[in-house]
């Protein structure tokens, strides 16, 4: 059932904020940048259906400011948060420091990672949840009697999944836009509040930034999946696996969206990770 949205004015009285500015707008809600005191912190207003953001706030309760941004208060309708107002983490990348972006995100990880294994009941979405649009799409194209990229994304989904290992709560979106400079360091916000193998949270990042001539490149991904593999203790075949698999998700979910462009910049990623892997 719809909740009913409280307003910004609720939550300037409601909390002691002041001064509210737009910061950004989303699918999913409002962004401001407020006062709360002596502090500039950023209130996120949700739109009335949205219940996914629920599951970014228990990330974001679990990590505890460890390698990201603090919630210092929410509710159903609202979260109010630290305020991380240096740069996006691209701008490195735009500066020439691809490789330092890609080891300050492993950093970033290895703090989120850092937290303790996650108890039951937490409202976090398992990964064998999250990757269910791939299954359908494979299925689909099963039932049509298509051979497709799809079909083969989802074996190797299947595979990973059944192999997890060291589970953690995963921020599950972590990429260079979604991790800001602060007076505390790079601290990563917007999670999707997963739960499981740690590996996962390389794939998205080996998917972006969004330059064709950066990512859609086999040396470069290559070079920044090993600089990941080694900074944060993992096997490359499996940040290798679990990226082709997450490529073929994502394309999957902008299918039933209408999104061909990023369909299409998805399953470039995916034909060029998928010579990599390893046979089974």
């Amino acid at each position: 059932m719809m909740r009913t949205a409280k307003t910004l004015d609720h939550y300037l009285a409601e909390w002691d904020l002041a001064n509210p500015r737009l910061l950004n707008q989303t699918m999913t809600s409002r962004l401001y940048t407020v006062n709360h005191h002596a502090d500039i912190v950023v209130l996120k207003v949700l739109e009335a259906t949205e219940t996914d953001e629920r599951r970014g706030a228990a990330a974001l309760r679990h990590f505890a400011g460890q390698g990201a941004v603090r919630l210092l208060r929410w509710d159903e309708g609202a979260h109010l948060l630290e305020y991380a107002a240096g740069d996006e983490l691209v701008t490195l990348v735009e500066r020439g420091d691809d490789a330092e972006a890609t080891r300050v995100i492993a950093q970033v990880i290895e703090q989120l990672h850092g937290a303790p294994p996650p108890p039951p009941g937490e409202g976090l979405v398992r990964l064998e949840h999250w990757f269910r649009a791939l299954f359908r799409q494979a299925d689909a194209d099963r039932e049509a009697g298509r051979e497709s990229i799809y079909r083969r994304g989802a074996a190797v989904a299947e595979r990973l999944l059944a192999t997890q290992r060291d589970i953690r709560v995963l921020h599950g979106d972590i990429h260079h836009r979604n991790i800001r400079s602060s007076a505390r360091g790079w601290l990563a916000f917007d999670p999707k509040g997963l739960v499981g193998e740690r590996t996962y949270d390389c794939a998205n990042t080996l998917c972006n930034p969004e330059i064709p001539a950066l990512v859609h490149n086999r040396e470069r991904l290559l070079t920044q999946a090993t600089i990941l593999a080694e900074a944060l203790g993992l096997a490359l075949p499996r940040v290798l696996a679990f990226t082709f698999a997450y490529a073929c998700l994502n394309a999957s979910w902008w299918i039933a969206l209408n999104g061909p462009d990023i369909v299409a910049w998805s399953l470039s990623v995916a034909r060029i990770v998928e010579p990599l892997l390893e046979p089974e």
